[in-house]
C-alpha cells in the first residue's frame, strides 16, 4: 500500500504547487483602489498615466490573491473639453495593469464603474467620468446678462444702441460664462471601484518586471 501512497501523495503536492502558482481571478471581481494622482478634464492629457493602491486585498477560496497596497497603473483614454454649450466634460481611465509588494507584475484587465466623488459627477455604463457641465442656469445667466445689455444700450442710444447694447452684453456674458469652466475631476485620495472585465491570469508564465 505505501508504494501506492507515495507516488499519489507527490502528485498531490505538484497540483497544489502547481495551483497555488497558476491563480485566475474571474471576470467581475471588484478591485477597490485609490487614486494617488489627480485627473481632470482641464489639465490631464490623452496617454497620461495614473496610479492607485488597493486598499482591500482581494481573496480566492479564503487566500490573500491582491494584498493590499498593491499598485494599479494605466493611462487615460479620453478627454472632452467643457467650454461648449452643449455636453458634459468627460475623461475616461483605462487600467494595464497590477504590480504586487514583491515587484510581480500582471496584465489587468479591468473596468470603471464608480468612484467617491459626488457633486454631479458620475460615471456611465462605458467607464467614463462624467461631470456636471453647464445647465439651465448657466443659460438663464447668459439670458439675462445679454438682455440687460440690450436695455442699457436702448436706454443710453435709442434703437441704434439697443442692438450695440445687445452685442457688448452678449459678448461679455459668453465671455464670463466660457470662463467658468466646469471639469470632470477626480482629486488624488478619490475612492475608485473597478471590476475585472477579463479574468486576471497570477501565474509565473504571465508575470512581468
Amino acid at each position: 500500500m505505501k508504494r501506492f501512497l507515495a507516488p499519489l501523495l507527490a502528485v498531490l503536492l505538484a497540483a497544489t504547487a502547481w495551483a497555488e502558482g497558476n491563480l485566475s481571478l474571474p471576470t467581475g471581481t471588484s478591485l477597490k483602489v485609490k487614486l494617488e494622482n489627480q485627473l481632470s478634464t482641464t489639465t490631464s492629457k490623452l496617454g497620461d498615466p495614473f496610479s492607485g493602491r488597493v486598499m482591500e486585498a482581494v481573496q480566492l477560496d479564503g487566500k490573500t490573491v491582491i494584498p493590499v497596497g498593491t499598485t494599479v497603473q494605466g493611462r487615460v483614454t479620453k478627454v472632452t473639453d467643457t467650454r461648449r454649450l452643449y455636453g458634459k466634460p468627460t475623461i475616461a481611465i483605462f487600467p494595464e495593469n497590477i504590480v504586487l509588494p514583491d515587484g510581480k507584475q500582471y496584465t489587468l484587465n479591468a473596468a470603471l464603474v464608480d468612484t467617491s466623488v459626488r457633486n454631479g459627477t458620475d460615471v456611465n455604463e462605458e467607464g467614463q467620468v462624467k461631470g456636471k457641465g453647464y445647465d439651465g442656469k448657466d443659460l438663464t445667466e447668459i439670458g439675462v446678462g445679454t438682455g440687460g445689455g440690450m436695455l442699457i444700450g436702448g436706454l443710453a442710444g435709442g434703437g441704434k444702441g439697443l442692438l450695440i447694447g445687445g452685442a457688448i452684453g452678449a459678448t461679455a456674458t459668453v465671455a464670463h460664462w466660457l470662463s467658468k469652466t466646469k471639469s470632470a475631476t477626480l482629486p488624488a485620495g478619490t475612492e475608485l471601484w473597478l471590476e475585472l472585465s477579463r479574468p486576471l491570469e497570477m501565474s509565473e508564465a504571465t508575470a512581468g518586471q
